[in-house]
């Protein structure tokens, strides 16, 4: 029997019409008749899960999934879809007599919808959830209406862009000369809509930069969807990215994909360089043509929709390998913003973890003391911004006095720095005590050879003798010359002290 196309009014009469394909299964099960307090607490629980979807970062393309996930969850209903009549998804073929679909009430006869609702065989349905599923029809059609709304707005640009951001993403911290040029190159690109490729190290914020020029641009007021393409299964990639028909497999509910989740927004695609060939070539037509295909549908889509993806690898260089795709990377490349390291811009290192331990003042209010400032400054930061941020949530978590010292940083973060400077703190040394330790430690890296020290030191050769026979030891005994230099590189160096001897007062 076809789908037969019910008015809303009708089912939300009690009690509901008694027609043939009404009552779902036998009849020898009888329906479970709910209180009055389960019917409450039912349509509370579908309203509030619409307001939480409305909430999500103005990304209302969550509201229609959630209206239907709450549906299933309120009736006995195998899949449950809300569908404008004539829209780029059709109504389905495969509907019989445990289906139903119902009118959703609208102003405007061109934009009519349709709620969908199929039932396994053997479901009692009662009363009350006829009459709950006229109901829903009613709230299916401010879902539509919230929708049509809000891409008109998006569309006309009426949005508020200055919504507070929810998710906890930092802003662009940073006043280098590196962050000045990578802000004006995210202003540039974001009043177009070309597809933008992002390379920087791991840690480095290539999510934070996608987001700025996401925000900056026309499509602020539309979701961005971030997808991990490292974490996407193989055989999952089609489905998770452009979505799946309803009874497609048995047990398989119909969703949307990443690609229609994004629709007037942004799709940011992080680590694009992790997809395997085979995930690649489905990515390309895609990206192409801004058109998708779901999982088990006949047809295909444009979608209005922005991409963004990033990479921690030269895709230049995996091209060579042949590790990715030529044509994948001529359609993500063109438009590349290069997102600079830590190390780069070591000015915004202190004013980062300032930043960042701010987040945190309400629970512990704390500061950097001199010499773990230094620390910071002299570390070479692998992980990047990442690295930071967790070594600040750790001084948070572990420090027990209000002041970050020097040695409440890992091991791993003091290092050279606090062999060099380690000693001389913990006795209180001199100016000249330190750096004459210094000194020391110079010349041995240096292998011994004080040519070479003298230059790495910008001092005379004097100088670092003077340094060498100062006493920095508890015995107060000069020490002596480093065994590595022999006799004869002694007699060398000082024969040839003349030739690298310079002003120690500059």
């Amino acid at each position: 029997m076809p789908t037969e196309i019910t008015d809303s009014r009708a089912i939300c009469d009690y009690p509901p019409p008694a027609a043939p394909g009404i009552r779902f299964g036998s009849a020898s099960g009888m329906p479970f008749t709910p209180r009055q307090r389960d019917r409450r607490e039912a349509l509370a629980h579908l309203l509030a899960s619409l307001a939480r979807a409305l909430d999500r970062r103005l990304d209302v393309s969550l509201i229609r999934g959630a209206f239907e996930t709450a549906l299933t969850q309120m009736i006995p209903a195998r899949t449950v879809q809300l569908r404008e009549v004539g829209s780029r998804w059709g109504r389905r073929t495969d509907t019989g007599p445990e289906s139903v679909a119902l009118e959703v009430p609208s102003a405007d006869a061109s934009c009519q919808g349709v709620l969908e609702v199929t039932f396994d065989p053997g479901s009692p349905l009662g009363d009350w959830d006829f009459q709950m599923l006229g109901i829903a029809a009613n709230v299916a059609a401010l879902v539509l209406e919230i929708e049509r709304s809000h891409l008109q707005l998006s569309r006309a640009g009426l949005l508020n862009p200055a919504r507070n951001r929810r998710d906890g993403a930092a802003p662009l911290i940073g006043s280098t000369d590196v962050m000045q040029t990578l802000r004006a190159e995210i202003e540039r690109v974001a009043a177009t809509d070309f597809t933008v490729l992002l390379e920087g190290e791991s840690g480095v914020g290539k999510e934070l930069v996608a987001r700025q020029i996401h925000d900056s641009s026309r499509r602020r007021t539309g979701p961005f969807v971030a997808i991990n393409c490292a974490a996407l299964v193989e055989t999952l990639l089609e489905a998770e990215l452009f979505g799946i028909e309803d009874r497609t497999a048995t047990g398989v509910r119909g969703r949307r994909g990443k690609f229609e989740a994004a629709e007037g927004g942004t799709l940011f695609l992080d680590e694009v360089s992790d997809l395997s060939l085979s995930a690649q070539a489905k990515l390309l037509r895609a990206i192409q043509d801004l058109a998708v295909e779901r999982v088990g549908g006949q047809g295909t889509h444009r979608v209005d929709i922005r991409i963004v993806a990033a990479t921690n690898r030269s895709l230049a260089s995996l091209v060579e390998q042949r590790l990715f795709r030529p044509d994948l990377f001529y359609r993500l490349s063109g438009v590349d913003i290069r997102v600079p390291t830590l190390r780069e811009r070591r000015p915004d290192i202190l004013e980062l973890a300032a930043y960042f331990l701010d987040r945190h003042k309400t629970m512990r209010p704390l500061r950097l003391s001199a010499g773990a400032c230094d620390a910071l400054m002299a570390y070479d930061w692998p992980g990047n911004v990442r690295e930071l941020e967790r070594l600040m949530e750790r001084a948070v978590a572990m420090v027990n006095a209000d002041v970050i010292e020097l040695d409440d940083l890992p091991a791993s973060i003091r290092g050279d720095y606090v062999i060099a400077l380690g000693p001389s703190l913990r006795r209180n040394d001199s100016l000249r005590a330190w750096a004459s330790r210094y000194a020391r430690l110079v010349l041995e890296r240096s292998d011994g050879n004080k040519r070479e020290a003298c230059r790495a030191l910008d001092i005379s050769y004097h100088t670092l003798q003077s340094y060498l026979r100062f006493p920095v030891h508890d015995s107060g005994e000069p020490a002596a010359a480093p065994d590595s230099v022999t006799s004869g590189q002694w007699d060398e160096e000082r024969g040839s002290a003349e030739e690298v001897e310079v002003e120690s007062a500059r």
